[in-house]
């Protein structure tokens, strides 16, 4: 046989194999923020978020091209808590500006959409009945509060399977010491647990060993 022709034969053979594999974990291809399959998207993934030219910058996501939210929150409180809660940094308003139900999701590129988060995931602007963010997490809230480990000292691992990274608290899920929506989740799917219905989270929730990466208990 003809060893062009046989390579050519084998080179197709593998392509077709490859367009068969369902999209691999670890990606945004086929993760809850692939925008792709909706009408307003022009079956395109990243175009809601993000976009190479006339967008807003941002110094927490650049390139950034969807509407930002411009709504004050009601913030966690507890009688336990030791430290001080402030309104969600500029990571997080990034999250919140689909996730507040305040902006729709096909807002963007100066277009104002019209289409609202699902119920499902609106956490909306009371944020009395989530995980407190915007709050400083160091060694010194970790020793005022013996049920937190030492950010600066404790491990975790994100991810599953060959995609993970291992680090301290500080340097793998804190934003210049702040605790933010992005510390437990990964948008991107890039270091997530990967298993369907965990909300892109970084630590897998089974167990509650994403708790146990912060809480001494």
């Amino acid at each position: 046989m003809n060893p062009l022709k046989s390579a050519a034969r084998w080179l197709a053979r593998s392509l077709l194999l490859f367009a068969s594999v369902p999209a691999l974990a670890a990606t945004i291809t086929g993760s809850a923020h692939d925008f792709s399959g909706q009408a307003w998207s022009g079956g395109r993934i990243c175009i809601a978020c993000h976009a190479p030219h006339k967008n807003d910058t941002s110094i927490d996501s650049p390139l950034w091209n969807h509407a930002n939210t411009s709504a004050t929150y009601v913030l966690y409180s507890s009688a336990s808590l030791r430290s001080t809660i402030g309104q969600p940094g500029t990571g997080s308003k990034l999250c919140l500006s689909c996730h507040d139900g305040t902006v729709a999701v096909n807002s963007f590129g100066g277009v104002t959409g019209t289409t609202m988060i699902s119920a499902t995931n609106n956490i909306g602007t009371n944020l009395k009945a989530s995980h407190p963010i915007g709050f400083t997490y160091t060694t010194a809230l970790a020793a005022a509060d013996p049920s937190l480990f030492d950010p600066s000292t404790k491990t975790v691992t994100i991810g599953t399977g060959t995609q993970t990274k291992t680090g301290t608290v500080k340097a793998t899920l804190l934003y210049a010491d702040k605790m933010e929506c992005q510390s437990c989740h990964d948008v991107h799917n890039t270091f997530t647990v990967g298993a369907s219905g965990t909300g892109l989270v970084k630590v897998d929730p089974a167990g509650s060993k994403i708790c146990f990466a912060c809480h001494n208990k």
